[in-house]
This record gives structure tokens, C-alpha cells and sequence, in this order.
């Protein structure tokens, strides 16, 4: 005979996506009058549209202003538990990643927090107008070598292969 009830259970700080838990003498009846068994309850977690997690670390891209990669800045970045201000340096790169201790995850067995990773996502301005247009190329034209070294020690490389 099937039966359909509502159980509690309390789910440990840290669980990860496809976690195995139980909870004793709520599985089916034992042969021939015995004890019920044990339910195992599998975690199945959402995926987040902030946040990703590998373990007890936390992932999050967050996009920053050309201004703000150029200059540097005070960003708010989301955690998993409330909001954290974090200083890049003038001249941060796309794609670079910065670390917050402590920030992560619990870890299931132990109660210390793994670390979030930030990635910052600079935004190209798009849509710009005819003006702003001519005035990104003045400024383009001001730049020397010396303000984009990553170009320049690629087009080096580049240039030695292509000559080898």
C-alpha cells in the first residue's frame, strides 16, 4: 500500500548537487514484517543566474565600465551572503580574476568557507555616435607602445614565428 506524507529534514550547510542523505526507518517495510528501511533523499541544486560553484568555491562575472578598468575603482560585487566592495587597480584587464577569502561555500564536513572568484567582464561601449566615435580615435592615437605592452610583446612574438 502506497502512502503519501510530508517529512522534515534538515539539510546540512554546504550540500552539493547530487549530495546523498538519509533519513533512518522512513524507506520502505522490511520482508516478512521488518523494520522499514532508510529514504535517501538525492540533492538536485538549481543552477543560479549569479553564481556558479565548483565545490566550496563560488564563481561570479562581474561587468565593469571601460572608465573603471582604465582608471581603477571601488566595484560592488554580490556574494553569496550580501553585497562586498572590491578596489581594482587602473588598468585592470578583461578577464582578470580576483580572489575573496571566505567567501565561498561551507564546506560540508567542516564548516570552513571556500573563496569566490570574481572575473571582471570589461564593456566596450557600443552604439556610440559619430562624436564619441572621433573622439575614441583621437584618443586611440595618443596611445604609445608603452600603454599597451600586451599588443606589443604579441606582435613580437608573432612577428619571430612568422620569420623562423
Amino acid at each position: 500500500m502506497k502512502e503519501e506524507r510530508d517529512l522534515q529534514m534538515h539539510i546540512p550547510p554546504g550540500v552539493d548537487n547530487g549530495t546523498k542523505l538519509k533519513i533512518a526507518g522512513e524507506g520502505e517495510p522490511g520482508l516478512h514484517g521488518g523494520a522499514p528501511g532508510n529514504l535517501m533523499v538525492i540533492i538536485k541544486i538549481r543552477p543560479h543566474n549569479v553564481f556558479q560553484r565548483e565545490k566550496t568555491t563560488i564563481l561570479c562575472e562581474v561587468p565593469i565600465s571601460l572608465e573603471t578598468a582604465v582608471n581603477g575603482g571601488i566595484i560592488d560585487v554580490p556574494t553569496v551572503t550580501g553585497k562586498t566592495r572590491l578596489k581594482l587597480k587602473p588598468g585592470t584587464q578583461n578577464g582578470t580574476t580576483l580572489r575573496i577569502r571566505g567567501k565561498g561555500m561551507p564546506a560540508l564536513k567542516g564548516g570552513t568557507r571556500g573563496d569566490q572568484l570574481v572575473k571582471v567582464k570589461v564593456e566596450i561601449p557600443s552604439g556610440l555616435n559619430d562624436n564619441q566615435k572621433k573622439l575614441f580615435e583621437e584618443f586611440l592615437k595618443s596611445l604609445t607602445p608603452a600603454n599597451q605592452p600586451e599588443i606589443q610583446e604579441f606582435t613580437r612574438k608573432a612577428e619571430r614565428f612568422l620569420h623562423s
